[in-house]
């Protein structure tokens, strides 16, 4: 499997980071990652990584502006394309198929070949914009993963919730998390002592 990673310059670095980490330790998917100018920014900021580092997690890395890249053609097979975190310039311009920069050419590439596109879009509140731009693309059948925590789980520290956003964006691709905490029914659910001894 081979799937197109893109990290624009959104906070939400940890999320890109985190979808890398376990996808490198799959040997059955091939991943090939484009970081924005400001993603590489945002990683420095957010997380312990340097951007080199996190390049170094993926199979393949390409240059931003680099409109000559494998992924600027539909020849070129891919199993799909997620963007995480996608900030609202980037979500506005693959909706009006502006493909500025190879993260936008390669998201208008995967949904004129009718591939899976899978965004985390990261920002809040959200304007009627935003959701609009969000309503066009999910109607074209690009999923939207928003990083919205789960609590069912009890998220003890933010890689819990990390994980699960994570978890949820592999689902789409089929691919099981190992750091997977799904839902198991009200039967096999605990709550957290604090609020047992309420």
């Amino acid at each position: 499997m081979r799937i197109v990673i893109g990290m624009t310059g959104a906070t939400g670095a940890p999320l890109g980071v985190a979808l890398l980490s376990i996808l490198q330790e799959i040997e059955e998917v091939e991943t090939h990652l484009i970081l924005s100018k400001w993603a590489k920014t945002t990683i420095e900021l957010e997380t312990p990584f340097s951007s080199r580092e996190v390049m170094n997690m993926a199979d393949v890395v390409y240059g931003p502006a680099d409109q000559a890249a494998t992924l600027s053609s539909g020849s070129f097979h891919t199993d799909g394309m997620v963007i995480i975190p996608c900030s609202m310039k980037t979500l506005a311009g693959i909706r009006m198929g502006y493909a500025e920069g190879l993260i936008g050419r390669a998201a208008d590439v995967v949904i004129k070949e009718g591939r899976k596109l899978v965004l985390v879009p990261r920002e809040t509140p959200l304007s009627t914009i935003h959701l609009e731009n969000m309503l066009a693309l999910s109607r074209l059948g690009v999923a939207m993963v928003p990083p919205m925590p789960a609590f069912y789980n009890h998220p003890a520290i933010i890689d819990d919730v990390i994980d699960h956003v994570v978890t949820r964006v592999l689902d789409q691709f089929g691919i099981a998390s190992p750091k997977a905490n799904r839902w198991k029914g009200l039967n096999n659910s605990k709550k957290p002592l604090s609020m047992e001894s309420k």
